[in-house]
């Protein structure tokens, strides 16, 4: 059937002019969206991606997604809206492809309505076509959500493999906020590297971890083209996926981690469902810190939906330099921003250590908020009682930091990934609230070596 007339121009087939290619637009938040077009639509003649929505993320609509990338049916590019204008962009349109990670399925079903109102087909993206296939080993770590301490578990995962022997490059989800074309591939292997690409904070709070362990990060656009470099210098690939997203590799070993203070999120989100129902491994992370019933019921759904997988338990245990320091003080707590925003975690590892260590009152950091950081609470008011270290962009770091050295507390508590004071003056006293994964236990590194050592793997089954 031909294609309605609508808002955009008409590609026709270079293939067969009497044929109209399948017009689609696809829902993003700058990652996953061009993914899903690099691997299935990019060169295919019989579709015309005619847009791209943008969501989740400050600043990264009202732009294109360049003609370099876009390849040779898309001279002019493809233009990237908010996504508060999809009933204005669906007039004709013949499907709308969902492509982005880390969502209720509430809200993809109330998308899907609107978009099936209008006569326009509705679907999530395919998530095995998006998966890449690789020549060397790939270990992907995954999540249920934002936030469950899927970034620490692959950190332990590259210790593992370099105790093997095996050079290994980690590969993170994309997070292209700037020139795409510019951000085509990334390669990070020092702190300098952050710098020369113009890294946000949250970029960096992904990359830094891994620089601070020896390993080198590719991230970027075109994930294609970032396996091909990977391949070369790495003897294993470890995808480190953000959100709750799935891999862009195709996965030898799937990890999946799972959050025990969010139980039932396994199946109420998109797409870490996914993840939950077809990883080899489902992780209980936390568990020294969550209630035992909610451990329980994490277990029990991942013995129900996925039998097969082994399941394995971690505590994140905290590293507060000084506990003392804590009690009785009036503390700011500051959080990774993504975790506490469209993550949904009303809390991190900053306010269980202040918690923990008697801390006399969290200070609410919203009657100082400022600039893009009092837009950040309005646009997500279930965030706790803590400050989001939000960085998109340099004019939201300054208002992190003017909104932070504003507030009327007597202490900082500094909780992301990264150390914040590389990028932000506190001026008042501050301390760096640590974690990591619990390494004790071997069935991880048993995990690893059968994935990723052939004689070591037939030797297991043998056994069996």
């Amino acid at each position: 059937m031909a294609a309605r007339e609508g808002r955009f121009s008409i590609r026709r087939n270079k293939l067969d002019t009497g044929n109209m290619p399948k017009k689609l637009l696809i829902m993003g938040a700058a990652g996953r969206d061009f993914h899903v077009f690099n691997c299935l639509y990019r060169d295919n003649a019989d579709v015309e991606v005619v847009a791209f929505t943008a969501t989740q993320i400050p600043h990264i609509e009202d732009r294109r997604y360049p003609s370099a990338l876009a390849g040779a049916l898309y001279p002019d590019g493809i233009p990237i809206y908010p996504e508060e204008e999809l009933p204005d962009l669906l007039e004709g349109i013949d499907e709308v492809v969902f492509a982005y990670s880390d969502v209720s399925f509430d809200y993809i079903n109330e998308r899907k309505r609107l978009v099936e109102a209008h006569g326009v087909a509705f679907s999530t993206f395919d998530i095995e076509g998006s998966m890449i296939a690789s020549r060397k080993p790939v270990i992907a770590i995954t999540a249920i959500r934002t936030g469950c301490g899927k970034s620490q578990v692959s950190r332990r995962i590259v210790d593992i493999l370099r105790e093997l022997g095996l050079k290994t490059v980690a590969v993170r989800h994309p997070m292209p906020y700037g020139d795409l074309v510019a951000q085509a591939v990334q390669r990070f292997a020092s702190f300098a590297d952050l710098d020369r690409h113009d890294c946000t904070i949250e970029e960096r709070e992904e990359y830094e971890p891994h620089i601070e362990n020896g390993a080198v990060v590719y991230a970027g656009v075109d994930y294609a083209a970032i396996l091909e470099q990977a391949e070369k210098e790495a003897d294993v690939i470890v995808w480190d996926g953000g959100n709750n997203d799935t891999p862009f590799f195709k996965p030898d070993l799937w990890i999946c981690v799972a959050d025990p203070h969010r139980p039932g999120h396994e199946f109420q989100y998109f797409p870490g469902t996914v993840n939950f129902e077809k990883a080899d491994i489902i992780l209980i992370g936390k568990v020294g810190y969550a209630d035992h019933a909610n451990i329980e019921l994490v277990q029990a759904n991942a013995r129900r939906v996925n039998p097969d997988a082994r399941v394995i338990f971690r505590e994140s245990p905290l590293h507060v330099p000084d506990s003392e320091a804590i009690a009785g003080k009036r503390v700011l707590v500051i959080e990774d921003g993504p975790t506490t925003t469209h993550g949904g975690m009303p809390f991190g590892a900053g306010v269980l250590a202040a918690t923990e260590h008697g801390a006399a009152e969290l200070v609410d950091p919203r009657p100082w908020a400022v600039g893009e950081i009092a837009d950040t609470f309005r646009q997500y008011p279930d965030i706790g009682d803590l400050l989001p270290a939000m960085g998109y962009g340099e004019q939201q770091v300054r208002d992190l930091e003017e909104t932070g050295n504003a507030v009327d507390c007597d202490l900082v508590l500094v909780a992301t990934p990264i150390d914040l004071t590389r990028l932000i003056d506190i001026d008042r006293p501050a301390m760096r609230i640590g974690y990591s994964l619990e390494p004790e236990g071997g069935e991880l590194a048993q995990a690893v070596r059968e994935a990723v050592l052939p004689d070591y793997r037939d030797a297991c089954m043998s056994a069996k």
